[in-house]
């Protein structure tokens, strides 16, 4: 089926930064810059005990790579020196055991994702340590997810994590033009992301996910439908599309390691993203939520089908755990309660650690409005809709939001019956600006040198 693109001078009237709202009230927006840490473990102890009943989720970050990606805007730390392993796994146990201390009982687990960095820059003997403890009680249906790196993810180490459980592993690809990767100092061949893609079939993983990245530096028309027809030929589960965050002032120099000249304007990064859309499409792939692609089979595949999507920091999941444990440096983590993050530095991660102290420096604890909004933001990422109900807090100031929600009807974007929110089909691209005209922090403030554009 042929999707229905928006005329280019809507296009670039809506290519602004906006936030990727994989949490709400976003990261910038939280009300704790320095999180204390009794206030955090009164509300943490609270709240397992009123959600007893609730799975966990935990997310590790494993920040160590041997090399930098200039597109990367994750927390990393650059080393070739592997003798770092062997403490950070320590400390990591010890959060952990921090954790099960505060509540006084082993937290049952039921979704975990190790992200980074590269968790395959570990050795597998590491990797068995930690999953023996983290893994010690666990639901009877886990869902383990892995992100590895194509030039440095071993059969022994895609065995062992399936030996525990995990049958979802997504590989960063990004894109397969050698100018690119050259570019971005992120090369790998074709020929090596097929052989761990079918290393990982036939090991058993039923999840195979690859992440790719339009509107990268020297990213041309020619070079990504190269990359789509490399990509669709190895036929992944699950495809990620990401959109290129240019975020220089965010993270400093990584993300300088080219001229601004090489990047694609706004509308040749649209072109980049509605081919790549359409050839997903064409090959069977059905779109997830927002930048997100599935074969039918998949499971979040069905679960955006029937409505029972889940986002939080982690991504899309089809989780429904409200309880998101972070371990590791900068690791984010999700309550009912609100949000917590880590501390950023490895050194003063262990030093806290070592001192027997959850590693903690900043947070959220949500407001009655923060919920609501929360919810309406995550349905219409997740769902592309929501309701607004009467003499809810949105109801209530309908008057403020009803010139933006007007412009949005007038541009296509969306459609509005009974104060149903709907996104367009041709709209789904700009699902983030609805949600920010939707979030009063950002309608507070001016959103240049805080997010990445829409496009």
């Amino acid at each position: 089926m042929k999707q229905v693109v928006l005329p280019s001078h809507v296009i670039e009237k809506y290519n602004v930064a906006s936030p990727r709202y994989t949490s709400y009230p976003t990261i910038l927006d939280w009300n704790r810059n320095q999180f204390d840490l009794s206030e955090f473990k009164e509300q943490f102890q609270n709240s397992f005990r009123k959600h007893a009943d609730q799975p966990t989720s935990i997310y590790i970050h494993l920040p160590f790579c041997e090399s930098l990606c200039t597109f990367c805007g994750c927390h990393k730390h650059i080393t070739k020196i592997h003798s770092v392993e062997e403490p950070y796994i320590n400390a990591l146990l010890k959060e952990w055991e921090l954790y099960e201390e505060l509540i006084g009982q082993p937290i049952v687990l039921e979704e975990m994702h190790l992200g980074g960095g590269t968790p395959t820059f570990f050795s597998t003997s590491e990797l068995r340590r930690l999953l023996e403890r983290i893994t010690k009680n666990t639901t009877d249906q886990v869902n383990f997810s892995v992100e590895g790196h194509p030039n440095h993810t071993s059969y022994e180490q895609m065995e062992l994590f399936y030996a525990f459980g995990f049958l979802r592993i997504s590989f960063g690809v990004q894109d397969y033009d050698p100018d690119v990767q050259h570019a971005i100092h992120r090369v790998q061949t074709y020929e090596q992301v097929k052989k761990v893609t079918e290393q990982a079939r036939s090991i058993g993983y039923t999840s195979i996910s690859h992440d790719l990245v339009f509107g990268l530096p020297k990213q041309t028309m020619h070079g990504i439908k190269e990359s789509m027809e490399k990509t669709i030929s190895l036929r992944p589960d699950n495809i990620s599309l990401y959109s290129y965050a240019h975020v220089p002032w965010v993270k400093g120099t990584g993300q300088r390691g080219f001229s601004e000249e090489d990047l694609p304007s706004g509308v040749e990064k649209r072109a980049l993203y509605e081919y790549a859309k359409q050839a997903l499409l064409d090959a069977g792939y059905l779109e997830i939520g927002m930048d997100h692609f599935g074969l039918p089979r998949e499971p979040m595949t069905i679960a955006m089908q029937t409505n029972s999507l889940n986002r939080n920091f982690m991504g899309y999941t089809t989780a429904k755990t409200t309880r998101l444990i972070g371990l590791g440096v900068s690791a984010i983590a999700e309550y009912p309660f609100g949000y917590a993050q880590n501390v950023k530095s490895v050194k003063e991660y262990h030093h806290l650690i070592n001192r027997q102290e959850l590693p903690l420096f900043k947070g959220h604890i949500h407001s009655a409005t923060d919920l609501e909004l929360k919810g309406h933001i995550k349905e219409l990422m997740c769902h592309f809709s929501t309701d607004i109900e009467d003499d809810s807090w949105i109801a209530n100031h309908w008057n403020d939001f009803s010139p933006a929600i007007t412009e949005f009807v007038n541009d296509g974007i969306i459609t509005i019956d009974n104060r149903r929110i709907q996104i367009t089909p041709e709209g789904k691209p700009f699902v983030r600006n609805v949600c920010m005209t939707l979030d009063p922090y950002a309608r507070k403030k001016v959103e240049k040198e805080r997010f990445s554009k829409s496009v």
